[in-house]
């Protein structure tokens, strides 16, 4: 009888364990769910506005949305109508996302989800290039023109959970493409660097905060020439390449700091520097040599001379 007893009371402790596993193993897949920025919006809605006023949510738009913004179209383009990149209605000739858009340059992809490199003339003739946009001079400059079915791979700095299709190429499998265009060599949750790109996606979870410098450089970061040290600063024609912050970082004194010492990484860049701080605040010893200095008198600040615009992004920022 005692053995029954205890062939029973094992069956109900094995079945509450696995039952208690199983509740588990669905919270923590329900914690994991995607939730998307708006969901972080209602308890935060002040970084919130901040992080929708930066570059982060615009590095990837859908064409109907990015119709919206100041956006020009390469000659011979449309934009889509409504609800046709998800309908699965794009046709030839109609933009199905943008890639940037938002200070620097634009580029842009056809309805199956390849780099646009062929345009028209005035004449309504093909011509390959004069693909790219550049916002600070209003140019239109060649991007890999006249290359066939450019595709599309650079979501894991553009997009929100991006997982690479690494056989699209041969795998005959659209399921592996976002919205189903083979141009689209991955999918993702949303077009853009949104909250839980850095956050970790969100349902009920508590937020992670990795503030390591690592972390931002991640993307902001030009992969190395091989054998090449890391913290050497790429550049090209006299001018630092752009999205190589890391590599400076790395470069310099302050590598051994965490970029957000400094830096508001939900602002946008020109206005990230957090409220109150000061080069001054660290580097007490030059700040009281350099008040005694003419330079200072004149007005000459510490970025003026230690971060020149020196770099380039489509165009250089600097005068010379």
């Amino acid at each position: 009888m005692s053995k029954r007893k205890d062939y029973w009371r094992m069956s109900n402790l094995t079945g509450l364990i696995i039952g208690i596993s199983m509740l588990l193993l669905a919270g923590f897949a329900y914690a994991q769910a995607y939730e998307g920025a708006d969901f972080c919006k209602n308890c935060h809605e002040d970084v919130y506005n901040e992080w929708k006023a930066s570059g982060h949510p615009y590095k990837l738009m859908q064409g109907e949305d990015a119709q919206h913004r100041p956006i020009p179209l390469p000659r011979g383009w449309d934009w889509p109508e409504d609800g046709a990149l998800e309908n699965g209605t794009l046709v030839e000739g109609e933009v199905s996302y943008v890639i940037g858009g938002y200070k620097w340059k634009s580029r842009y992809m056809d309805h199956e989800g390849y780099i646009v490199t062929v345009t028209e003339d005035e004449d309504g003739n093909p011509v390959d290039g004069v693909n790219q946009y550049n916002f600070l001079t209003g140019e239109w400059v060649n991007y890999n023109a006249g290359v066939d079915n450019k595709p599309y791979n650079c979501g894991v700095c553009h997009t929100t959970n991006w997982v690479a299709d690494d056989d699209a190429e041969t795998d005959n499998d659209l399921s592996d493409n976002q919205n189903g265009l083979p141009g689209i060599w991955g999918t993702f949750d949303d077009g853009g660097i949104h909250c839980e790109q850095c956050h970790g996606n969100g349902g009920h979870n508590e937020f992670p905060v990795d503030d390591s410098a690592e972390a931002c450089g991640a993307c902001h970061y030009r992969t190395a020439a091989p054998g090449a040290e890391v913290n050497v600063i790429p550049a090209g024609g006299g001018f630092i390449k752009h999205h190589e912050q890391y590599n400076e970082h790395l470069a310099s004194p302050h590598a051994n700091m965490k970029c957000v010492t400094c830096h508001n990484p939900h602002k946008r860049g020109e206005f990230s520097i957090k409220e109150g701080r000061e080069c001054t605040d660290c580097h007490t010893d030059v700040a009281a040599s350099y008040a005694m200095d003419s330079m200072a008198d004149y007005g000459v600040e510490c970025k003026d001379c230690h971060m020149p615009y020196a770099s380039k992004s489509a165009n250089q920022l600097g005068p010379y």
